[in-house]
């Protein structure tokens, strides 16, 4: 599988890392000349230009590519990547940040086909995402990882709380939350934590007793 990943920050920097890691090819496009420089250090295949440019892409190879993950801080150019890999049946993961209202949210989650919070699932995230949402991925990321699911109890004093908002303790992150019942996904910003509620996180396995506490309170 080939990949075009838009954006070499933090966030992009490890989800190329996973990528390789699982025997991926991956490209980067990246505008900052310092980060396009820190690329080919790494010895990672780089173009460096506007990732709002068709031809850009293209030399990136995004005909080619069986997904776009555009992962940089500016949501509009983000989103201009997206559209341009769509004209070529590419896959698309959209960063954005988690406090954008659920209309906007919405608004861009009609033209991509994954939204992610780099702030709550960072590069574990995106590169579940660019390969299609499967959870067993991310047995490949580090053995020190655990992904569990948690219920919410029905006196925790977090009930009401926005779920992106949950202050985790250690490095434990949220990946997916769902109502009683119904299937899990990734929280949109206004998604509140009810009683019964589970949460999919995505912690080392000495923080897990941590989370349940937590939310136990």
């Amino acid at each position: 599988m080939e990949f075009v990943i838009v954006g070499y920050g933090r966030v992009g920097r490890g989800t190329v890392r996973g990528l390789r890691a699982g025997g991926y090819d991956v490209t980067v496009v990246e505008a900052d000349p310092e980060r396009a420089r820190r690329a080919r250090e790494d010895g990672i295949k780089i173009v460096e230009g506007d990732c709002e440019s068709a031809d850009t892409l293209e030399q990136a190879g995004i005909a080619d590519a069986d997904a776009l993950a555009a992962l940089t801080g500016d949501l509009n150019a983000n989103f201009a990547a997206c559209i341009i890999a769509n004209e070529h049946d590419c896959r698309t993961v959209l960063r954005i940040d988690e406090d954008y209202r659920t209309e906007i949210y919405e608004g861009y989650a009609e033209d991509v086909d994954e939204i992610i919070y780099p702030e709550r699932l960072g590069a574990a995230g995106a590169k579940t995402a660019l390969l299609g949402g499967d959870f067993n991925v991310l047995a490949d990321m580090t053995e020190t990882l655990t992904l569990a699911t948690v219920d919410v109890p029905a006196e925790s004093p977090h009930v009401g709380d926005r779920v992106v908002a949950l202050d985790l303790p250690g490095d434990a992150r949220i990946y997916a939350h769902g109502h009683r019942g119904d299937p899990m996904d990734v929280p949109l910003p206004s998604a509140e934590l009810a009683a019964g509620d589970q949460l999919a996180v995505i912690a080392d396995n000495a923080s897990l007793d941590g989370v349940q506490e937590y939310l136990a309170g």
